[in-house]
């Protein structure tokens, strides 16, 4: 319908690497008639929690076998990974995950902390049992959320351990990995994942529409979502098609104007018109106010989420700032 007006996917055939929509799939009815319009837009289907040890197998392969005829991968989720692992069961788990059908093993430390040559057993297990895997960084507790510095340790574990896509723990989307206490999202957490690895490293779970809104609108359809409920499948690919769906009215994206008082919004005018990374002592030249001010422009931009702040390539004991916006790599 209307040929040619709807802007068409830049990795439309799948498997997709980028622009990936996993849902999930906690056991309901799925209309199968629905569901072939809706396929062709999602990559991966996560049975959810522990479920699969609940469903009867055959009910559970003739699940998978449902969204295999779609063409859609299936993936465990963290959870049940985790329970096999405190059980010492992740070989047979692995190997019974591949029997049943499942494409993608997900695995987590959301209640575990395992160290390196832990992780690298459970990836030869799952290896060997034919699955593909993508491990999951984060925790599902807001009282015990890791700060950045470990953020990015694990994420940098998991890409040297082989996982194709690296998965940011949101739980129910509110206080967890990359949004704060309302549900926005925390612009600095997500500047300074992407400012260390490419965008397409990453799954970010969304479970929030307005989560969905903001990341597409920032990196654009290529974003990696997941916890995209089946209900709002087509909304999202509708965005990734350059649509702007309900919940994109107000929302907050990564561009907005700074607050506060006119030193930060002119600092920040100087960093985004400079076309690389720019430090202070080149700020204060600029815009010829004093260090004390300069800095504290900087300090409340930085808890804006507007700016990123990184050492210098030239010089490792100097700052230097940039927009908080990543192009894919």
């Amino acid at each position: 319908m209307l040929d040619g007006l709807v802007k068409s996917r830049v990795d439309s055939k799948k498997p997709r690497k980028e622009g990936l929509t996993c849902t999930i799939d906690r056991l309901q009815s799925v209309d199968r008639e629905n569901f072939a319009i809706l396929a062709p837009f999602v990559d991966i289907v996560k049975i959810y929690g522990a479920f699969p040890l609940l469903a009867p197998e055959d009910g559970l392969k003739k699940k998978i076998r449902f969204y295999h005829d779609f063409g859609v991968k299936v993936s465990t989720g963290s959870t049940i990974t985790e329970f096999a692992i405190v059980e010492n069961s992740l070989e047979r788990f692995a190997k019974e995950a591949a029997r049943v059908g499942f494409d993608v093993v997900e695995i987590g430390e959301s209640s575990i902390d395992l160290q390196m040559e832990k992780k690298k057993r459970i990836t030869d297990a799952i290896r060997a049992a034919g699955l593909e895997f993508h491990w999951k960084v984060g925790k599902k507790d807001p009282r015990h959320q890791l700060d950045i510095d470990a953020m990015l340790k694990k994420v940098g574990e998991a890409v040297r351990l082989g996982s194709k896509k690296v998965v940011i723990e949101a739980n129910e989307g509110v206080n967890v990995g990359i949004y704060d206490e309302k549900g926005a999202v925390r612009w600095s957490t997500v500047g300074a994942l992407t400012n260390e690895y490419p965008p397409s490293t990453f799954i970010f779970e969304a479970p929030l529409e307005s989560q969905q809104s903001a990341l597409i609108a920032e990196f654009g359809q290529r974003v990696n979502l997941a916890e995209v409920h089946q209900d709002a499948i087509a909304s999202v690919e509708s965005q990734r098609r350059g649509f702007l769906a309900k919940s994109a009215f107000g929302v907050s994206y990564i561009r907005k104007d700074p607050e506060g008082g006119p030193a930060p919004k002119f600092i920040y005018y100087l960093i985004k018109a400079s076309k690389n990374p720019v430090e202070q002592g080149e700020l204060m030249s600029m815009s010829h106010l004093p260090r004390r001010t300069v800095q504290a422009a900087i300090d409340d931009l930085k808890r804006q989420g507007l700016i990123i702040e990184r050492n210098s390539l030239e010089d490792a004991r100097k700052k230097v700032y940039q927009p908080v916006h990543s192009d894919w790599l």
